[in-house]
């Protein structure tokens, strides 16, 4: 059985973006009292989930810490956990915070992967995304990153801004771009509406409207184009490795359903059955760890009827796809008894290799993969 994955929320941004869903706040303050409810959440969980090869240290912006924060929290990963060698450690930063400090007490630390939250090289995108950094300071970071050390780096895009389709040139621009620093890992994310944000109540009130199906369609084919056509693998909807070794080893594990530990305001956690997460606010997340509580907000316990259809649905956003036989011996279902003559139309169609026991979308599959899941369901 392969390792959990560890992952840590830092809750804290210096500014909100407009289309963030993902809970954070601007106060840093509270960050030595998080801190210490970080390590005390970690040492609650000592027992239960000793062993880890990958960690993911994400946000929020982690690299709104300073070099000294971050090397304790890696520390105190280090001396209450098992790490193996050639463990697997993220971290996510944002080009306008990242130091070099920062970068170097990074690599002491051996962090392995740095995740770049990019999102364009147009300073006219980054400004509507409400990016504090701009594309100089963007490729200035990736140079940063390459002269400190770092020989696996992530670069973040985002494509399907409510904007109009001329942009849709400037998108392959900004492919090209990255392309050229050669990073090992690309995430290009179609932008999604979050309720609750200050882009949803843009959409909501006619201010903006997002590109239609059609030309959406039209992003996703043409960067899987691209970037294959350039090397990369493209193995999961959203993301491409320049080589198999550079594929993201964490996040994996949520795609196959392997155990996971998140600490820190807001994160999840998985052991195989249940699903937990942590109170979404800083304040009672430190106060739950002050009174020696774990900061848990809610759970279920996960079904085996749960469990095969988010193995579907998982399985069908990666190019490795369902192998039939282990999910027939995983759930009790067999696809091709039970949904055979879907499966038959969606090869016709294009949408689905049936390669021996193994059922993979191709990139016309990939592009709707949550609509093959439903027929496949």
């Amino acid at each position: 059985m392969p390792l959990p994955g560890l992952y840590l929320h830092i809750p804290f941004c210096r500014s909100k973006c407009p289309y963030c869903g993902f809970y954070s706040i601007t106060d840093l303050a509270p960050v030595p009292s998080f801190l210490e409810a970080l390590a005390a959440e970690m040492a609650l969980y000592r027992e239960r989930f000793p062993a880890f090869d990958t960690v993911y240290i994400g946000g929020g912006t982690p690299s709104v810490l300073t070099a000294g924060e971050l090397e304790a929290i890696i520390g105190e990963v280090r001396n209450r956990f098992a790490l193996p060698d050639g463990v697997e450690i993220t971290v996510e930063i944002n080009p306008g915070d990242a130091t070099p400090r920062f970068l170097q007490a990074s690599r002491r630390s051996g962090v392995s992967r740095l995740n770049v939250g990019v999102q364009s090289f147009d300073d006219d995108v980054l400004a509507f995304l409400g990016r504090r950094h701009t594309s100089r300071q963007a490729v200035e970071t990736i140079l940063l990153a390459r002269e400190v050390g770092f020989d696996n780096l992530g670069l973040d895009l985002i494509y399907g801004l409510p904007v109009p389709e001329s942009l849709f040139s400037r998108w392959q621009d900004t492919l090209e771009v990255a392309r050229s620093f050669g990073p090992e890992h690309l995430s290009c994310y179609e932008l999604t509406v979050e309720s609750g944000t200050p882009l949803a109540a843009m959409i909501a009130t006619g201010g903006h409207a997002l590109p239609d199906e059609d030309l959406q369609y039209r992003y996703f084919l043409r960067t899987s184009e691209v970037l294959e056509e350039a090397g990369y693998i493209h193995y999961e909807v959203s993301n491409f490795a320049r080589e198999e070794r550079f594929r993201s080893r964490h996040n994996s594990k949520y795609w196959d359903h392997t155990p996971y530990l998140g600490l820190g305001p807001a994160a999840h956690s998985f052991d195989g059955t249940r699903r937990w997460w942590n109170h979404r606010n800083v304040a009672l997340y430190i106060q739950e760890l002050r009174a020696g509580k774990r900061p848990v907000a809610g759970e279920e316990t996960l079904g085996t009827e749960q469990l095969r259809l988010e193995a579907l649905c998982l399985g069908l956003r990666t190019t490795a796809g369902i192998h039939v036989r282990e999910y027939r011996e995983n759930y009790g279902y067999d696809l091709l008894m039970e949904r055979g003559d879907v499966i038959e139309r969606l090869v016709g169609e294009g949408h689905l290799n049936r390669r021996e026991d193994r059922l993979a979308p191709t990139r016309k599959g990939l592009a709707v993969s949550d609509a093959m899941a439903r027929l496949l369901s």
